[in-house]
């Protein structure tokens, strides 16, 4: 298993991937828009772990939020609902059962709306 998790985002919607995959998400930004992404890595975690489960969340959580954000204070909400669907994509594909229900416990098991565009 790889041990890095990659966002990558448009603005002001997202794009996701996850340990080299990339997914497609909801976005209404143009083709020559530019695609902004980071790697989080974990390798210095233990996932067997409270504080490494948590420490990855942290680190996932942070750079969804970096990637979709764009400063414009009227996209705010966009960027907030591309970060959350950012964060639960990227944690679906890593995989961990320890991180998914860390995640699951941290949202309440909410799942991000789903946003339609034409």
């Amino acid at each position: 298993m790889s041990s890095n998790v990659m966002t990558v985002s448009r603005i002001p919607l997202a794009l996701t991937a996850a340990m080299l995959l990339t997914f497609v998400g909801v976005s209404t930004a143009h083709a020559n828009e530019q695609v902004r992404s980071e790697t989080v890595k974990f390798a210095d975690l233990n996932m067997g772990t409270p504080s490494g489960v948590q420490a990855l969340y942290d680190r996932i959580h942070a750079a969804a939020k970096r990637v979709c954000s764009d400063g414009d204070p009227f996209q705010q909400i966009a960027a907030n609902a591309c970060a959350r669907k950012a964060e639960a994509r990227a944690i679906e594909k890593v995989s961990l059962p320890q991180l998914t229900a860390f995640y699951q416990a941290k949202t309440s098991g909410q799942k991000p709306p789903l946003i339609a565009t034409r």
